[in-house]
C-alpha cells in the first residue's frame, strides 16, 4: 500500500471511530423510553392506531425521530381506530413522518423509505389476520410469510453499525412455530437478544386487532418479548 493510500485509510478509520463516539454520546444524553432513545432514527412498521408510535414521541418530547407506517389508508383508519386519526395528527405536530398505505413486505422499495436508513426498525405483534385458526398449519404459515417479507424489507433499510430489526411476538404455542430466529438466519441477520414485552413499560399503547369487527379491540398479551436481530458479519 502507498503511504497516500495508507493516510486515507488511517483517516476513513478515524473518520469511522469519531461517528462512533459521537453517536455513542448522543445516546448517553438521549431520553429513552424501554428499548428506543430519542437519538435514534425509528421506523415503526403495522401501527395500529399509532398508539405505540405516539408513547414513544411523548416520551421524547419530539418524534422528528420517527416514521411511522401502517398497511391501511386514511379511510381505512377512520373506520377501524377510534383514536387513530387524533394520534396521527399529534404525532405529525410533534415532527413525526407518518405514511399509510406501507405493506411490510414491499416497503424497501418505498419512493421515501428507499432514501432513509434507520437505528431501529419495529414490527409489534406482526399478523395477517385470521383466515384459519390460529394453530392451523396454513396460518401459520401465511404468518411465517409475512414475517419473512418484513425482515427482508427492512434489512434494506436498516444502517450498518448498531443497526437493530425489533419484532415483539408471543411466546409459546402455537407462536413459536413462526420460527423468527431461523427465518432471519436464512437472509444473514442473526439474533442480538430477546428483552421481555410489559406494556406498562409503554404508557398510552394499545394492542389492536386490526382485523375484521372487532379491528378496535385490544387482544390478550399473555407472555411476549421483542426479539432483536442485527445484520450478519457476511452483510
Amino acid at each position: 500500500m502507498s503511504s497516500a493510500a495508507a493516510a486515507n485509510s488511517d483517516s476513513d478509520d478515524e473518520s469511522s471511530s469519531s461517528e462512533e463516539e459521537e453517536e455513542e454520546l448522543n445516546l448517553q444524553k438521549s431520553t429513552w423510553k424501554g428499548l428506543y432513545s430519542s437519538a435514534h432514527k425509528i421506523l415503526l412498521v403495522g401501527e395500529g392506531d399509532f398508539s405505540f408510535s405516539l408513547c414513544l414521541a411523548r416520551s421524547f418530547r419530539s418524534a422528528r425521530n420517527i416514521v411511522a407506517t401502517t398497511v391501511d389508508t386514511t379511510e381505512e383508519l377512520v373506520k377501524k381506530y377510534t383514536y387513530a386519526i387524533d394520534n396521527l395528527r399529534e404525532l405529525q405536530d410533534l415532527g413525526a413522518v407518518v405514511l399509510c398505505g406501507v405493506d411490510a413486505t414491499t416497503m424497501g422499495n418505498h419512493f421515501f423509505l428507499t432514501t432513509q436508513r434507520f437505528n431501529r426498525i419495529v414490527y409489534n405483534f406482526p399478523h395477517v389476520g385470521f383466515r384459519f385458526p390460529e394453530d392451523n398449519a396454513c396460518q401459520i404459515k401465511l404468518n411465517k410469510e409475512l414475517v419473512k417479507g418484513f425482515l427482508r424489507n427492512a434489512k434494506m433499510l436498516l444502517k450498518k453499525d448498531n443497526g437493530e430489526i425489533h419484532i415483539t411476538h408471543k411466546l409459546g404455542e402455537p407462536y413459536d412455530k413462526w420460527d423468527l430466529v431461523k427465518k432471519a438466519h436464512k437472509i444473514d441477520l442473526v439474533l442480538n437478544g430477546t428483552t421481555p414485552f410489559f406494556r406498562n413499560i409503554y404508557p398510552g399503547y394499545a394492542q389492536k386487532r386490526a382485523h375484521g369487527a372487532s379491528a378496535d379491540a385490544p387482544f390478550r398479551l399473555g407472555d411476549s418479548a421483542t426479539f432483536r436481530f442485527r445484520l450478519g458479519e457476511c452483510t
